[in-house]
């Protein structure tokens, strides 16, 4: 006999406000039915009241995880509709903040992952290492959450040889501590028996249900927006991080194995970058409409913003990679154990206040 059972809104394991409504046959999921809206804040009608440059920091504010790639996604939509073309230098600090800012997420979400499954002091040491990121983001923006350093153009802010010193000594540090954690994150007994095998998504299922980031890649699709070079990706020789077995553990690779990517990127980023203006000056108002993209911690973020030649838009619109998460998160659940629908829900990494918006 099945029972329906609600998981969340307030759960030990959840970061955010998020309810499934789980529907359950003696300790297995039959079927799961997600419940949202608990922290809409309506910022998509809030920027339409907003002039095109205040947008720039409101977007920001989409979230406090991923906001560096929200205000950036979002100028390089206004920079398609004015045709700006941005200076060297600035793409390239815009890719060091993107990758700093992917390392802190993913350093987050591997920490709540180990906390879900109750393993305390790696989850504890992790967020250590997170400091670190976080701490060569405030050095060199002035920010830890917000940095406030993206702007339609350019950027605002630069990188000088101290700073730079200081970011390439706390990525040595980060990139020393990252192997005896990685260690334990990917080989460790306890571990393995609560990731291997567990929510399984395989790659046709992932394709055919639009999943996008570590989901999509856990599950063996080479899918990621910086494949096509925008801001200096293209000049990086960038290629994504893919695993095959599409369970548990293989998005917790796809995100391990990442974070030492992104330290390549920031250390290459940081030697290669040209010396030019940090920003390209502008005049008059956007108007049509663009569709652009970027990579997003989760996955691919789209920003759809129509404009119509006055200094407020007339339409802004955000697909977040969480939102295209969902559907492939509800298929891993179906058959899997009361028990590991936690670790499966944070595998995904799911980020509620930037989807409800």
């Amino acid at each position: 006999m099945s029972m329906l059972i609600p998981f969340g809104p307030q759960h030990p394991v959840l970061p955010e406000p998020l309810q499934l409504r789980l529907e359950i046959n003696d300790e297995q999921v039959v079927s799961a039915m997600p419940v949202v809206g608990y922290v809409h804040r309506g910022l998509e009608k809030l920027a339409e009241q907003k002039d095109f440059q205040q947008d720039t920091y409101l977007i920001e504010r989409v979230c406090g995880i991923c906001s560096f790639i929200h205000s950036l996604t979002y100028c390089m939509g206004i920079e398609e509709l004015m045709n700006i073309e941005v200076p060297a230098r600035a793409k390239y600090l815009r890719v060091v903040w993107s990758e700093l800012h992917r390392m802190h997420s993913h350093l987050l979400a591997l920490g709540l992952l180990a906390d879900a499954f109750g393993f305390e002091n790696l989850f504890m040491s992790l967020w250590k290492t997170r400091e670190r990121i976080m701490d060569a983001m405030e050095y060199t923006t002035g920010g830890r959450v917000m940095l406030g350093s993206c702007c339609i153009g350019g950027v605002r802010k630069d990188i000088n040889p101290e700073q730079k010193k200081f970011v390439l000594d706390q990525l040595a540090t980060v990139e020393k501590e990252l192997k005896s954690l990685s260690h334990v994150l990917l080989d460790d007994y306890s571990v393995k028996q609560r990731l291997v095998g567990v929510g399984v998504m395989n790659r046709k299922t992932a394709y055919e249900s639009g999943a996008v980031g570590p989901t999509a890649r856990g599950s063996g699709l080479e899918m990621d927006h910086r494949m096509t070079g925008y801001c200096a990706y293209g000049e990086l020789a960038f290629q994504p991080v893919v695993e095959q077995d599409g369970d548990c553990y293989s998005r917790t690779k796809v995100r391990v194995r990442e974070l030492s990517q992104s330290i390549d990127l920031v250390r290459t980023a940081l030697d290669r970058m040209p010396d030019s203006e940090l920003k390209t000056p502008f005049k008059g108002n956007p108007d049509g409409e663009v569709a652009m993209r970027a990579e997003q911690p989760r996955g691919e973020v789209l920003y759809y913003l129509k404009a119509n030649g006055t200094d407020k838009l007339e339409r802004l619109r955000v697909r977040t990679p969480t939102f295209a998460n969902v559907a492939p998160l509800l298929s891993m659940l179906v058959g899997c154990s009361l028990a590991d629908v936690a670790v499966i829900i944070l595998s995904v990494d799911p980020c509620v206040s930037c989807t409800e918006r």
